[in-house]
């Protein structure tokens, strides 16, 4: 398919016709055209993806040989809700992008009324941000980007321009480079609207009496000070979300990590699928850990397997693991300790299975959030030896492998065991994927 055919539906056309056109009498069936990438052929490759959501089967059909790649199987970790352009959906250890759809009933059914927008949350909820984003969560809405960030004068000027000739102006754009913010963007049909009524009136205070279970009147203060942002229209939305999530892949806004005094935390795709972000977030908040960086990304499976080289041949969950890692996205975050925590991060995040967690530590991160060892909810630093490998050292470097293995693989060093990685200049997973 031409670059100029991406966005319109996938006409059927010769021996591939008979893949789109099923019999009434069939169950309900769901066509994407999707990428993935070969690391080992250096190739991009493209299949037809098939879903059939009665019995949650998939096939898959390899486009330039015309010819069938996985007859129709079970697979239970492929829901509607994830099949959305621009998405990315692990398909037994595949990680595909999907680029088109791949009939008109599938783009009718699923495409028609489906929208992204901008949601930020403003500095001065962003110690709320985990409330806030359980109320996205539990509002139908789907995360697929996400940053923590903050704004120079320059990108405030150009995010608020429509506001220019307002005489809170100069106040506006102090407050919203007054710290970090957090911008989102999220999927739902008629997103634009339904975010802007799930934010509730621009003065917090009118949203306390219209719309009292509003973002705004939640967690606002007045009509500077409201929590939360979201674009009027479609192109506003296109505007503001080029802005802070540049298509031309340039990273944006400056990250905020710190690089001092951190540990890293992962939230594992299963826990973001299950809509357990917000959650976990407040969970970390609650017992005074400081989040200061943040964003979401997704890895493959040769950078996955780089990441965990170290637990191979050691664990007999290390396929698992792999496979876990790189089903999906992940959020990754830079965690400060503040003097009132209680206890390290690794004791908070607990033992690594979570039955052992839920009898020996209840009150965990994994005890209350994983399922088996592999999915287990979060990442951290396990082994009390590898703590030095992933806070900051001497000269303030972040030493996190898995930035390294998102952006820089090459950085990688094969001649030292533990994968120590100096990153003095920059977080990668925090800055544009």
């Amino acid at each position: 398919m031409k670059a100029g055919q991406q966005g319109r539906s996938l006409q059927p056309s010769s021996s591939l016709a008979t893949l789109y056109l099923a019999p009434k009498n069939q169950s309900e069936r769901f066509a994407f055209l999707t990428e993935w990438y070969d690391p080992n052929a250096s190739l991009l490759r493209r299949y037809e993806l098939l879903f059939y959501p009665a019995d949650g089967t998939v096939e898959m059909h390899d486009v330039k040989h015309r010819r069938t790649f996985l007859k129709r199987t079970k697979y239970d970790d492929l829901r509607v809700e994830d099949l959305f352009i621009g998405n990315k959906v692990n398909v037994f250890s595949r990680q595909l992008l999907l680029i088109d759809y791949g009939d008109q009933y599938t783009a009718r059914q699923l495409g028609s009324r489906k929208e992204k927008t901008l949601a930020l949350i403003k500095p001065d909820a962003v110690s709320k941000a985990g409330k806030i984003i359980e109320m996205i969560i539990k509002a139908g809405f789907t995360i697929t980007k996400l940053r923590m960030m903050t704004l120079s004068r320059k990108e405030a000027t150009d995010f608020l321009v429509d506001h220019h000739s307002k005489p809170f102006y100069n106040e506006v754009i102090q407050f919203i480079t007054s710290g970090p913010v957090i911008a989102m963007e999220i999927l739902k049909d008629d997103a634009i609207c339904e975010w802007k009524r799930l934010l509730g009136p621009a003065n917090s205070n009118l949203a306390h009496t219209d719309a009292p279970g509003s973002i705004r009147a939640v967690f606002g203060t007045d009509s500077i000070r409201n929590a939360a942002h979201g674009p009027d229209s479609f192109a506003s939305a296109a505007r503001e979300m080029e802005l802070f999530f540049p298509s031309s892949g340039g990273c944006g806004p400056a990250n905020t990590a710190k690089f001092t005094n951190c540990t890293c935390c992962i939230v594992k795709p299963h826990a973001i699928s299950e809509g357990l972000l917000g959650k976990i977030l407040i969970a970390i908040q609650n017992a005074c850990f400081e989040i200061s960086a943040m964003q979401m990304f997704n890895m493959d499976r040769v950078n996955v397997e780089e990441f965990y080289e170290v637990y191979k041949g050691v664990v007999p969950e290390y396929n698992d693991m792999v496979t876990e890692m790189c089903s999906g996205s992940c959020v990754a975050m830079e965690i400060q300790q503040n003097n009132n925590s209680k206890k390290t991060f690794r004791e908070f995040c607990g033992p690594a299975d979570p039955e052992i967690a839920r009898h020996l530590r209840p009150k965990t991160l994994r005890a209350i959030f994983g399922k088996t060892k592999s999915q287990n909810a979060v990442h951290c630093t396990d082994l009390p030896e590898d703590g030095l490998l992933e806070p900051n050292t001497s000269d303030a470097s972040f030493t996190l492998v898995t930035a390294t293995a998102v952006q820089a693989p090459h950085l990688l060093s094969s001649e030292n065991p533990r994968r120590k990685v100096k990153l003095s200049t920059h977080w990668p997973l925090l800055s544009a994927l």
